[in-house]
């Protein structure tokens, strides 16, 4: 029996940081994804491997440890999670590919936690529907990181753009969004605990000036679900600069994101920002025209990809 399931990463397009304070925010599956395959094992051990990223790993998922044969830990911390929580500890081969850049702040982590718990429930014949999906993955990325927004896991789960209120409950902005993005990232990769740390350092010590930014970042989110709805490319574009110009208040900002940000604006993107907590990992720029030149321009210093939106979410295919 072999069981594939793929997941779609993510770009945070509004509300990073102030979601973790009860703000809104916005996300949307972009078209990279991670692929997870699982088969029975040919030598009686749970193996895990990756041609993409280069390692190779033996796992023990009922004492949760692992023995890394050949490249780096990184996302193995998150299969071998859902392996000791949803695993009966059979043999099994784990396959991992993805085109998602890992730590580069594009959902890596969740569409490797999502696609491999549905390729896990698919060879278990556990069943299961995206909510309880979502919210399992969730679980596991909360484990491994300590603290988890639910917004990742929901659009690697479901696709599209989601909307996240204040209440915590999740819409799906249901419309072709079909302007596509220059996604620019940093070989610096970002720390999601270590920014979040920082910016409730500073909330704390300017509480009257810090808490007016989040407000603001909050109401500037459902002002981009409005244009959204609505397709106004123009608007999204603005509220992205003033986004980023809030984040950057923070504290989160480098030089290296700053750089990729304001080159892509130079070269004719209506808006661009940091994508993610920041501290590095990428940046977003979106490009109704003259994607190739903002894509060119920020080549020069740091690695891009181009992508849009994408409705697909999670899928999976049972071969006997």
């Amino acid at each position: 029996m072999e069981v594939i399931a793929s997941a779609p990463g993510k770009v945070i397009l509004f509300g990073e940081h102030s979601v973790v304070y009860g703000e809104p925010a916005i996300a949307g599956a972009v078209d990279k994804r991670a692929f997870i395959k699982i088969k029975n094992s040919p030598n009686n051990k749970t193996i895990l491997k990756s041609y993409d990223l280069n390692f190779e790993a033996e796992i023990n998922s009922k004492s949760k440890k692992y023995y890394l044969k050949k490249g780096k830990p990184g996302i193995i911390r998150y299969i071998l999670e859902v392996l000791y929580q949803h695993h009966d500890h059979s043999p099994i081969e784990i396959i991992l590919s993805s085109n998602i850049p890992i730590g580069s702040g594009l959902g890596s982590s969740a569409a490797v936690t999502v696609a491999t718990l549905a390729a896990l429930y698919r060879y278990h014949k556990v069943k299961f529907n995206r909510k309880s999906l979502a919210f399992d993955a969730h679980k596991i990325e909360e484990t491994v990181q300590g603290i988890a927004s639910p917004l990742d896991t929901l659009v690697c789960t479901h696709g599209g753009i989601i909307y996240l209120s204040r209440s915590k409950k999740f819409q799906s902005l249901r419309i072709k969004f079909k302007t596509p993005f220059v996604i620019g990232y940093s070989s610096k990769h970002g720390n999601t605990g270590k920014m979040v740390k920082d910016v409730k350092f500073l909330k704390e010590n300017n509480p009257k000036i810090v808490n007016h930014i989040i407000s603001a970042m909050g109401n500037l989110t459902n002002s981009g679900k409005y244009a959204i709805l609505h397709n106004n490319v123009s608007k999204i574009g603005e509220l992205m600069n003033i986004n980023h110009g809030l984040l950057d208040s923070l504290g989160v900002s480098t030089p290296e994101l700053s750089r990729m940000v304001y080159l892509a604006r130079k070269k004719g993107a209506v808006g661009a920002k940091i994508t993610g907590a920041g501290g590095g990992g990428s940046i977003i720029a979106l490009c109704p025209k003259n994607i190739d030149s903002v894509a060119a321009e920020i080549s020069k210093y740091e690695k891009i990809l181009k992508t849009k939106f994408t409705n697909k979410g999670i899928y999976y295919q049972v071969k006997y």
